[in-house]
């Protein structure tokens, strides 16, 4: 059971996280070009993935609280650094993709379509979606290294 929520941890954390980090750090593509379809593609894939990106962690917690088939006691526990930072820098992620890029590119779907400028919008985009990017590359180093453990 162990290999099964392990492996199902890694393929959503790859199809759903993977997902989500492109549309993130690409969006402000089609606020630079004012193009309506590209903006709001881009706001229902963050939003989209962002909550797909939940299986994730139910998988993760999942991994963790079973047994550790390679050793005594279980795989990890949440007061253990490194799962309670990913877990919190998720949650930052989640938060930034579903509270302002989201929202920003509905808006700026919205201003396309009258014909109004969005060019202010797309630092905030940009720079969002590159700390999400380097957010889950974080999440990335302490799955791996697991720092503390």
């Amino acid at each position: 059971m162990f290999k099964i929520l392990f492996a199902l941890h890694l393929l959503t954390a790859i199809f759903a996280i993977g997902p989500l980090v492109h549309a993130a750090t690409t969006a402000s593509r089609g606020l630079r070009t004012a193009d309506a379809g590209a903006t709001a593609a881009a706001a229902r894939t963050v939003t989209l993935y962002s909550y797909v990106s939940l299986a994730v962690v139910v998988f993760g917690f999942g991994v963790m609280s079973m047994d550790n088939p390679y050793g005594p006691g279980k795989v990890a526990e949440f007061s253990e650094a490194w799962i309670w930072l990913s877990a919190l820098l998720w949650l930052v992620a989640v938060g930034l993709a579903l509270g302002v890029i989201a929202p920003a590119l509905q808006q700026a779907t919205t201003r396309i379509g009258a014909g109004e400028a969005v060019d202010a919008m797309v630092g905030k985009v940009a720079a969002s979606g590159g700390i999400v990017g380097l957010i889950f590359a974080g999440i990335v180093f302490l799955m791996v290294y697991k720092p503390g453990s």
